[in-house]
């Protein structure tokens, strides 16, 4: 069944994108927030400053995706493809990003204390001024990275 989402901005409050999602009426908050991220960057939009905080983006394709400044603590992006997305100031604290694809991104100022990054492409991905305290950093490949 197809459903209404909302992506709200994680200041105001106010409505930044609505998606048409085919999610259950019972499916998880994190799950229909997912679905609508994914039609929301399919679409071209600027999701700058939004809030996809716990959303289940594991899988997602991000590749390019204007997250600059978006609330993603606690956010699944397991094998996310966020190849060349920007996400300078993003908020990432206790994000899954085990196994993702962020070759190119550009994290410069990025909040990912306690995020999960093992396994990461960070190839030529930009960590100027990123936090990374208490990050799990076990075999991400950093070559060419800024930092």
């Amino acid at each position: 069944m197809k459903n209404a989402h909302n992506i709200t901005d994680r200041f105001t409050g106010s409505v930044i994108f609505t998606a048409e999602v085919q999610v259950a009426d019972d499916a998880p908050m994190a799950l229909r927030l997912g679905a609508a991220t994914a039609v929301a960057v399919a679409a071209k939009a600027d999701l700058s400053g939004a809030d996809l905080s716990g959303a289940d983006l594991s899988g997602a394709d991000l590749r390019g995706a204007d997250l600059r400044g978006a609330d993603l603590r606690e956010a699944d992006l397991r094998e996310a493809d966020l190849s060349g997305a920007d996400l300078s100031g993003a908020d990432l604290r206790g994000a899954d990003l085990s196994g993702p694809d962020l070759s190119g991104a550009d994290l410069h100022g990025a909040d990912l204390r306690g995020a999960d990054l093992r396994e990461a492409d960070l190839s030529e991905a930009d960590l100027n001024c990123a936090d990374l305290r208490g990050a799990d950093l076990s075999g991400p490949d950093l070559r060419g990275a800024k930092s």
